[in-house]
């Protein structure tokens, strides 16, 4: 399965090499694609004060030495077009956050790269709708029909984070694993699936202890792999603490899930 873990955003060099040493084992196990995950600037946040990471330069810089000491596969978000190539030569796969998942030039832009592009789907979206942010970089990429072996193929991903369930909630549509799924793999981002937009006053929170039933529930749907992010004291993280989950608490997680798929076969 595809796995994709790493800090919410890069505090410092000192905190992201800690938590990449601490995923090794993941990178090394051969029934799991790895991939580690670490935000250079979150662009989105709630408000000014919030710590947004240390910028692209240096964003980009770490994450290039995170990918020559460990030897992992790199993802990391991009919000506007200009960071597209310049991301796209350090890391392996370029995410296109919730919001701005039917921004089509920045779509486009990440399409013309040879990256893996992973669309994360608006917390607003229908996800059949999903299928034509899909088509804005298939068809960049030659290809006319969305379905899910012509996506894998190209190298296309698309990623359930929750949907918008009145103020400062969001809940899970199994559902729409099995529609996305029809275009495209899927991934499932089992940690900003419990956050609550908003709930900390000028800043989200969420509720952590939902991470593990919910992942085991989408492996028990079926996905193609999982987003989590992890730390090693969510509680003292600059971004998206309450909703991380602590590294030793990611392998239990993890392996609830592989039990499961043996299970499904």
């Amino acid at each position: 399965m595809i796995l994709i873990a790493g800090p919410c955003v890069i505090e410092s060099r000192e905190n992201i090499f800690r938590i990449a040493e601490s995923l090794r084992k993941y990178h090394e196990d051969p029934s799991i694609d790895f991939y580690f995950k670490a935000s250079y600037d979150k662009a989105n946040r709630t408000s000014l004060e919030s710590y947004r990471g240390p910028g692209i330069q240096e964003g980009l810089k770490i994450l290039g030495d995170v990918k020559k000491e460990f030897g992992y596969k790199l993802l990391t978000d991009v919000h506007e077009t200009w960071q597209v190539n310049e991301a796209a030569h350090v890391v392996d796969v370029l995410q296109i956050p919730a919001f701005l998942c039917r921004q089509t030039d920045l779509l486009v832009a990440a399409a013309k790269t040879e990256c893996v592009v992973n669309i994360k789907k608006g917390q607003f979206m229908n996800p059949l709708d999903m299928e034509y942010s899909a088509l804005k970089v298939l068809e960049t990429r030659g290809v006319k029909e969305a379905t899910y072996e012509k996506s894998k193929e190209a190298g296309l991903w698309l990623t359930e984070r929750g949907s918008s369930f009145g103020y400062g909630n969001l809940v899970v549509d199994m559902r729409s694993l099995v529609i996305m799924r029809r275009f495209a793999p899927v991934i499932f981002d089992a940690t900003h699936a419990v956050q609550m937009p908003g709930g900390a006053g000028g800043k989200s929170s969420g509720k952590r202890e939902f991470v593990a039933p919910l992942s085991r529930a989408a492996a028990a749907v079926g996905v193609d792999g999982f987003f989590f992010e992890t730390h090693f004291d969510p509680d003292i993280a600059l971004s998206d603490g309450p909703n991380m989950l602590r590294l030793d608490a990611l392998e239990k997680v993890v392996s609830d899930i592989q039990k499961i798929q043996k299970a499904l076969g």
